[in-house]
């Protein structure tokens, strides 16, 4: 079970830099400002790292899917909180959206039912 856990562990982890790296981009005022362009520089890397470890066992489109939304979903709150966006009750509830669809693809059944693998591999 904690094997099965790891991947998805990696890709909560890099949509959470995803936030952080979004963030630090617009702080670097076009990468001028040196703090906030390494910051950029460091944690895009390690998100992407973190994602290209991941799909090895959850589906692209999957883990895609999660990792952009939580990161956006992640970005718009911090935004939010730190008075750079204004706050408002439709925002959270369109977010509150991302993160519950993001929720149910990690709650699918990854790859074919079992026993349906079987079936394709004894045909060939």
């Amino acid at each position: 079970m904690l094997q099965r856990s790891i991947p998805w562990f990696v890709l909560l982890t890099s949509a959470v830099l995803e936030a952080v790296w979004a963030t630090a981009l617009g702080m670097s005022d076009g990468f001028s400002k040196p703090l906030p362009t390494v910051v950029f520089a460091a944690t895009a890397t390690l998100s992407m790292l973190g994602l290209g470890w991941a799909i090895r066992t959850i589906p692209l489109g999957t883990a895609y899917a999660i990792w952009v939304g939580i990161g956006a979903a992640l970005t718009v709150g911090w935004a939010m909180a730190t008075g750079v966006e204004p706050l408002s009750l439709l925002k959270l509830l369109f977010i509150s959206g991302i993160v519950g669809c993001a929720a149910g693809l990690r709650a699918q059944p990854s790859g074919a039912p079992e026993g349906e693998l079987e079936a394709v591999s004894s045909r060939r």
